[in-house]
């Protein structure tokens, strides 16, 4: 059963320079944290990850594990660092936020290195912050979608999908 998250609201803040410092950070204490269980690199995504983008003022973070089930033990790790576990999505992957629900500065995805989704989520970023003009487009109508969903995240999350399966579409070859 997924776990619909539409419990804060949906807030789109101008970039804040500080968001890679607040991302590098986390990334020291999960490298530690999670050392037992991965299997490639903690990456920045979403658009705090992109440079000059207007985003939700949460850190989105990715980190490549060798499988969902060997990294079963890392949820009750994670608690010690504030990360509050959900099965959103727990079929492809252990979704985290910090310090909770109602107000969450970090999202955390442990997703399986190579995986279908640590492909998409790695190309998608990577293609907004090649493109300035993508980028913008992106911010509009983020902001535009989060004023009509302002209460209802899975909703805002799935009006996006047409524009990012547009992006990944324009990059297949690069994936």
């Amino acid at each position: 059963m997924e776990t619909k998250t539409s419990d804060a609201r949906i807030h789109i803040a101008d970039y804040d320079p500080t968001w890679p410092v607040l991302f590098e950070a986390e990334r020291t204490l999960l490298s530690k944290a999670l050392a037992p269980w991965l299997a490639g690199p903690i990456e920045h995504i979403g658009s705090t990850a992109v440079p000059g983008l207007a985003a939700k003022p949460i850190i989105d973070i990715m980190a490549a594990v060798k499988s969902l089930e060997d990294s079963r033990a890392a949820i009750e790790a994670l608690r010690e660092l504030e990360y509050q576990y959900a099965p959103y999505r727990a079929d492809v992957m252990h979704w985290f936020c910090k310090p909770g629900p109602a107000f969450r500065t970090h999202h955390l995805h442990l997703v399986p290195y190579g995986s279908e989704l640590w492909i998409k989520r790695v190309a998608f970023r990577d293609s907004l912050r090649a493109s300035p003009a993508l980028a913008a487009e992106y911010a509009e109508l983020k902001i535009r979608l989060a004023n009509l969903h302002h209460l209802d995240r899975e909703a805002y999350t799935e009006a996006k999908e047409p524009f990012i399966n547009r992006v990944l579409g324009r990059s297949a070859g690069a994936v």
